[in-house]
């Protein structure tokens, strides 16, 4: 036991008259104190506060929560025997939690250089542990109001991003979701010399489709089309995205081109011998398929999305002349 214990707090004087306020609702607590007196008590004001909360005794132990599960409010006795509690806000500031961490720090050791130390390493707020009970929890409910704004703004980002990412016709990924992912799969691609390949997808005689079925009915091929495609991929990193009309363009991180070409023989075969049911009938439909990689780019070229997108398109129209329904790609070679 450190010298920073002391007889429970004046949060001590516990009353049981707080009720829950509709922002503590659901939300977890971690607190950290090697007192089992301590803990117990600041367990049962909180969870009569309308908090979930779960209780450690040691910097290990909290660690190994955070790891477990997310926390958006952590209090934290700053004398701990295995441990400081300044460290174990730093070690919190430190880690990529999903979202923001409010750190109260409790404790008797409150002068103005301790404070101070408290808040450097991190803490949101710091509170002696002669705090009455209903600030603890006045504090505790800022705590909650702040979280919860960070959350929701956090989420609103979120969702504006998602929706100009999205293709509003099919809800699968938009070409600007595909210019940005792209740029970051060939980076990495190049960083960690992994092979990257894409496919790029035309329908086929698509025009005369609408044309004798109509829109809706064009507009619904579209959807399932996305839908079959994203769910014949290998891989759990192969994604999918419209990027106008009838094209679409599959993203390959870490394969081949001579597997890309197997991946676009899959699709083609899926597409073609199963029809697709819209607007009350079954529509034969055809893909056209042309294949790229960065092992297969010309040495002079660089080594760009454009690049590798106008190396498919080349080939997807060679597959068009060579009468459709097809995967064309680069030839072969050791490396590919």
């Amino acid at each position: 036991m450190t010298t920073d214990k002391r007889p429970a707090p004046t949060i001590a004087d516990h009353e049981d008259t707080h009720t829950a306020p509709p922002h503590s609702r659901q939300l977890s607590v971690l607190v950290v104190d090697d007192d089992p007196d301590v803990a117990a008590m600041l367990e049962a004001l909180l969870t009569n506060a309308g908090y979930r909360v779960v209780c450690a005794r040691s910097v290990f132990m909290a660690l190994e929560s955070l790891a477990e599960e997310s926390f958006p409010i952590v209090v934290i006795d700053r004398g701990l025997e295995d441990g400081d509690g300044i460290r174990l806000c730093r070690e919190i500031r430190q880690s990529s939690a999903p979202g923001y961490v409010y750190i109260i720090l409790l404790t008797a050791r409150d002068s103005k250089d301790d404070v101070v130390a408290g808040l450097q390493a991190g803490a949101d707020d710091y509170l002696s542990k002669k705090v009455s009970e209903s600030e603890l929890i006045a504090r505790l409910n800022t705590a909650s109001r702040i979280v919860r704004l960070e959350r929701s703004l956090r989420e609103s980002i979120s969702e504006r991003t998602k929706v100009t990412t999205t293709d509003v016709l099919t809800g699968g990924h938009n070409r600007r979701h595909f210019i940005k992912q792209i740029g970051r799969d060939l980076d990495r691609a190049v960083q960690t010399q992994r092979p990257l390949s894409l496919l790029s997808i035309d329908i086929d005689l698509f025009k005369g489709i609408n044309d004798r079925h109509g829109h809706v009915a064009g507009d619904e091929l579209l959807r399932q089309l996305m839908n079959r495609v994203r769910f014949a991929l290998p891989h759990d990193e192969d994604w999918v995205a419209r990027i106008g009309g009838d094209e679409f363009v599959v993203t390959l991180p870490g394969t081949q081109l001579r597997d890309a070409l197997g991946v676009g023989e899959r699709l083609r075969t899926t597409v073609h011998s199963t029809p697709f049911h819209v607007s009350g009938i079954d529509v034969a439909v055809t893909i056209s398929l042309g294949a790229s990689s960065l092992a297969s780019l010309p040495a002079d070229e660089d080594m760009s999305a454009q690049a590798l997108l106008d190396q498919a398109d080349q080939f997807l129209y060679r597959s068009k002349l060579g009468g459709r329904n097809r995967v064309s790609g680069p030839p072969l070679t050791k490396n590919s």
